[in-house]
C-alpha cells in the first residue's frame, strides 16, 4: 500500500478490519490503535470497520502495519464504484473468502461429525476399530474445521484476553489430546473397545476414555452458529450498495446542441441531459426548460409527486412521471444527495455501538476459573501421593466437561425458532446482536408516510357546487383521469370507479402539461386539474367552494378542481390516508412501555392531524430527510433508547443510528437492508410483535446460556475427583443440549398481538 494511494488522510482514514470473531476483538484493536501517536480510533464489530483519525501526511501502511500486529488484517477499502461493479449477482458467500472458507469448514465438520457422535453415543454402532475410525474422522475437525477457533485463542492469550474462542478451542484441544493418549499409551486403542452404559463414578486413570465426540461435536454446532452469524452481518453492507444501485445509469447529454448516452460517472457540474417520461433524473440539479411531475418517493418517503418547472431544484434517482425536462446538473458524485445519504448510512452503522456477546462476556470469566479448578484437582492428586495419569485424567476431565456444547446451541437455536416464528408472523429479525437492542427500547419513532400512513393518494373527498351531483362529478372527473397515468389521476380514477362503477372512454383527450387534463365525456367538454386551469377557461369556484378549497389545502391535502360545459363543478380531494390497524398498534406500543413519536417531512398541521387520529402526542414535523438520522441523534443523547420505524431511503440512515431499526416490507429496498428487523406484511402491529418477540427470545437464549454453563459447572466436581467416563460426559453434554432444544421450541407457542 503505497501513501500515494491514501485518500486525505488529514479527514481521516477508513480501514476493513478482517478476522474479528467478537466484540472484543474490536475492542483490543481499537485500543491499540489509539495509543499511537495522534491517532484516535473506533472499529466497528458490525461493519469491521475502523475509522481513524490521523494528522495530516500520516501513512496508513503504519495503522494496517499496528492492526497486523495485533494478530487481524486491515486493507484499504475499494472505491464504492469499483466494488459495486466487483460484486457479481451470484451467491453472497462467494463474494467473501472468509465467509466461504467459514460455509466449507461448517459443511466439512457435519459430514465428518456426525459418524463420530452416533458411534460414541450408540454401543450398537461401537464395531471392532470404531475408536480408530472415530478418530480418523474427527481429527480434521478439531484441527483444520476449528482452525479459527485455535487462532483466536492464540491471539487472545497473547494479549492475555479470554473469550468463547478460547473456551472452544481448550475443551476440543483436550479432549482430542487426551483421546491420543488413550488410544496410543492407554488401553482405548485395544481391539473390541466399548463406551457400555455405565454411570458408576468411580475413580479412574482414563486410559480406556476417548472424547473425540467432544471435540467434533462442540466444533460443529458453534462453527454452524457462527457462519449464520457472520453471513446475517454481512448485509450490512448492501444497504449501501443498494442505495449507490438506486440512481441511473446512462444519462442524456446534451454537448454542443447534439444528444449523447454517457455513464452518469462521467456527468460534470453544468452539463445539461435530458429526462424523458419514466426515467430516473441522472443527478441533482435545476430545470433549464419543461415542466413535469417528479415521484421523489424513494428518497423522501412521501407519496404526492412534486410539480417542477423551468427554474426548480431537482434530485438524482427520483422519477420523472410527467413531461420531457431539461436539466443543468448542479452536483454530481459523492456531492449528491443520493451519494451523501448513502454517507450517512455507513456513518450510523460505523458508530452503532455493538453488545458485547453474552457468551464472551461469560466466558471471560469462566475460562480463568476452568483452568485454575484444573490445576488445582492435578496438584490435589499429585500432592495426595496418586500417579501422575490419575492426576492429569482428573486435570483433562475438568477441561473437557468445560467445553461448552450446549453454549454452541444456546443461541442458534432460540435465534432459529423464534426467527422461524417471526417469518410466520412476517417479522424477520437479522440476527442474535439484535435482541439485545429490543429490551432495553423506551421510545419509538415512526415515519408517517408509508408506515403509519398508506404512502399512497387516494381519494378521500368530494365537494360539489349548487346544482351538481355528486356521482355526476365523480363520473366525469374519474371517466377524464382515467386516461392519464399521473399518480394523482390514478388515485382519483380508482376512488370514482369505486364509488360509482365503470367509467366512460373520454373522447379528445389532452394533458396540459403542469395544469391538468381535458376532453370530451359524453358530451360533456371537461377540465380536471389546478384551479387555474379552469379560470383560463373562465370557469371559477364559488366563494364558498374556493373557502373550502384553502381550508382543506393548509390541511397538506391535494385539491383538483373539475368544471365542464363553461362552469366549474366542484372539487375532488386527494390525500394519503391512515392505514386501518395504526391507531391499534400505537395503543400497544404504549401497552408495552413505549412512547410514541411521529416524525415527518410534512408541514406540522398534516402531521398533528395524522398523530391525533392514531393517538401518537409527540410530533417532530418538517424535517429534512437528511436531519432525520439527527433527530434520532438527539434523542439518544437525551438518554432514549430509540427504535426507529420507517420505509423510504430517506429514513435508512435513521435505522441505521437507531439503537433498534424496523423496516415496513412494502418499502424501498435500502430501508430494509439497513434495518434491524423487517416488517413483511407493512402492517404497523408488526412492529410490536417484533419487539415482543425479539425480547422473548433474548430471554430464551439468556436462560440456554445460563443452563449450558450450569451443566457443566455441576459436573466439574465430579471431574476433578477423577470420576467422570465417558458416558456420563456424553450425558451430561447430551442433557443440556435437550434442554437448550426444548427451551427453545417454546418460541413455537408466540402469540401475535396482530390477530386480536
Amino acid at each position: 500500500m503505497s501513501p500515494s494511494a491514501a485518500p486525505n488522510v488529514g479527514a481521516g482514514v477508513e480501514l476493513e478490519i478482517g478476522g474479528m470473531t467478537c466484540a472484543s476483538c474490536a475492542m483490543r484493536i481499537e485500543k491499540k490503535l489509539n495509543k499511537l501517536d495522534g491517532v484516535v480510533a473506533t472499529v466497528n464489530y458490525a461493519t469491521e470497520k475502523a475509522k481513524v483519525t490521523v494528522p495530516d501526511g500520516y501513512d496508513p501502511a503504519l495503522l494496517i502495519a499496528e492492526v497486523e500486529k495485533t494478530g487481524y488484517t486491515a486493507a484499504m477499502p475499494v472505491a464504492k464504484g469499483k466494488k459495486r461493479d466487483d460484486v457479481g449477482a451470484g451467491d453472497a458467500d462467494d463474494a467473501d473468502p472468509e465467509l466461504l472458507s467459514l460455509r466449507n469448514r461448517l459443511i466439512g465438520a457435519i459430514i465428518l461429525t456426525v459418524p463420530v457422535v452416533a458411534m460414541a453415543m450408540i454401543p450398537a454402532l461401537q464395531f471392532t476399530y470404531w475408536q480408530w475410525a472415530s478418530l480418523a474422522l474427527a481429527a480434521p475437525v478439531i484441527l483444520w474445521a476449528a482452525w479459527p477457533f485455535h487462532k483466536a485463542a492464540w491471539t487472545n492469550l497473547k494479549h492475555g484476553a479470554a473469550t468463547m474462542d478460547t473456551l472452544i478451542s481448550m475443551g476440543t484441544s483436550a479432549a482430542f489430546l487426551w483421546s491420543l493418549y488413550a488410544l496410543f499409551f492407554g488401553t482405548a486403542g485395544t481391539p473390541g473397545m466399548t463406551h457400555p452404559f455405565e454411570f458408576a463414578l468411580a475413580p479412574s486413570d482414563g486410559a480406556a476414555n476417548i472424547y473425540l465426540e467432544v471435540g467434533a461435536g462442540v466444533t460443529m454446532f458453534i462453527l454452524a452458529g457462527r457462519y449464520f452469524e457472520k453471513r446475517s452481518k454481512k448485509q450490512a453492507g448492501a444497504a449501501l450498495r443498494a442505495l449507490l444501485e438506486l440512481g441511473a445509469k446512462e444519462v442524456a447529454v446534451l454537448r454542443g446542441g447534439v444528444e449523447t448516452k454517457i455513464a452518469v460517472e462521467d456527468l460534470a457540474v453544468g452539463d445539461e441531459f435530458i429526462v424523458r417520461p419514466g426515467e430516473k433524473i441522472a443527478t441533482d440539479g435545476v430545470v433549464v426548460s419543461g415542466t413535469s411531475a417528479v415521484d421523489a418517493s424513494m428518497l423522501t418517503g412521501e407519496a404526492v409527486p412534486v410539480e417542477v418547472a423551468e427554474g426548480d431544484a431537482v434530485t438524482g434517482a427520483t422519477a420523472n412521471v410527467g413531461g420531457r425536462l431539461v436539466v443543468r446538473a448542479t452536483r454530481v458524485g459523492s456531492d449528491t444527495q443520493l451519494a451523501q445519504m448513502a454517507q450517512l448510512v455507513e456513518d450510523a452503522q460505523t458508530g452503532k455501538a455493538e453488545v458485547q456477546r453474552l457468551a464472551d462476556r461469560i466466558s471471560g470469566v469462566f475460562v480463568p476459573i476452568v483452568i485454575v479448578i484444573a490445576f488445582v484437582a492435578l496438584g490435589g492428586w499429585l500432592g495426595a501421593g496418586f500417579p501422575v495419569t490419575a492426576a492429569f485424567t482428573a486435570a483433562v476431565a475438568v477441561l473437557v466437561i468445560a467445553c461448552p456444547c450446549a453454549l454452541g446451541l444456546a443461541t442458534p437455536t432460540a435465534l432459529l425458532v423464534g426467527t422461524g416464528r417471526g417469518a410466520q408472523l412476517g417479522v424477520l429479525i437479522k440476527g442474535p446482536e439484535v435482541l439485545e437492542s429490543t429490551r432495553k427500547v423506551d421510545t419509538v419513532v415512526l415515519d408517517k408516510t408509508g408506515t403509519v400512513t398508506t404512502g399512497k393518494m387516494s381519494l378521500v373527498d368530494a365537494f360539489v357546487e349548487e346544482g351538481t351531483e355528486r356521482t355526476e362529478l365523480l363520473r366525469l372527473a374519474g371517466a377524464l383521469e382515467e386516461a392519464s397515468e399521473h399518480p394523482i389521476a390514478q388515485a382519483i380514477a380508482k376512488g370514482a370507479t369505486q364509488e360509482v362503477g365503470a367509467l366512460p372512454t373520454p373522447e379528445g383527450f389532452a394533458n396540459i402539461e403542469g395544469k391538468g387534463v381535458q376532453g370530451i365525456v359524453d358530451g360533456h367538454a371537461v377540465l380536471v386539474g389546478r384551479e387555474s386551469l379552469l379560470a383560463e377557461w373562465s370557469q371559477s369556484l364559488s366563494p364558498e367552494l374556493a373557502s373550502t378549497k384553502a381550508r382543506i389545502e393548509s390541511e397538506g391535502k391535494t385539491v383538483v378542481a373539475v368544471g365542464w360545459d363553461g362552469r366549474a363543478r366542484g372539487i375532488l380531494v386527494v390525500a394519503d390516508t391512515v392505514k386501518p390497524t395504526s391507531a391499534e398498534a400505537i395503543a400497544q406500543f404504549k401497552a408495552i412501555g413505549l412512547t410514541p413519536i411521529l416524525l415527518t417531512g410534512d408541514n406540522e398541521a398534516v402531521a398533528r392531524q395524522i398523530a391525533a387520529a392514531v393517538g401518537i402526542e409527540t410530533v417532530i414535523a418538517e424535517v429534512l430527510p437528511k436531519d432525520k438520522v439527527d433527530v434520532v441523534t438527539r434523542l439518544q443523547s437525551e438518554g432514549k433508547v430509540v427504535a426507529m420505524i420507517g420505509d423510504g431511503v430517506n429514513d435508512a440512515p435513521a435505522l441505521a443510528q437507531a439503537d433498534l431499526g424496523l423496516a415496513m416490507g412494502t418499502g424501498a429496498d435500502v430501508a430494509i437492508e439497513a434495518s434491524d428487523i423487517t416488517l413483511v406484511r407493512g402492517d404497523l402491529r408488526s412492529a410490536v410483535d417484533a419487539i415482543r418477540l425479539s425480547r422473548k427470545t433474548l430471554s430464551t437464549i439468556k436462560t440456554n446460556l445460563f443452563w449450558a454453563f450450569a451443566y457443566n459447572v455441576a459436573a466439574i466436581p465430579v471431574a476433578a475427583l477423577g470420576m467422570l467416563n465417558p458416558m456420563l460426559a456424553g450425558a451430561a453434554m447430551a442433557l443440556s443440549s435437550v434442554f437448550v432444544v426444548g427451551n427453545s421450541l417454546r418460541l413455537r407457542g408466540f402469540k401475535t398481538v396482530a390477530k386480536q
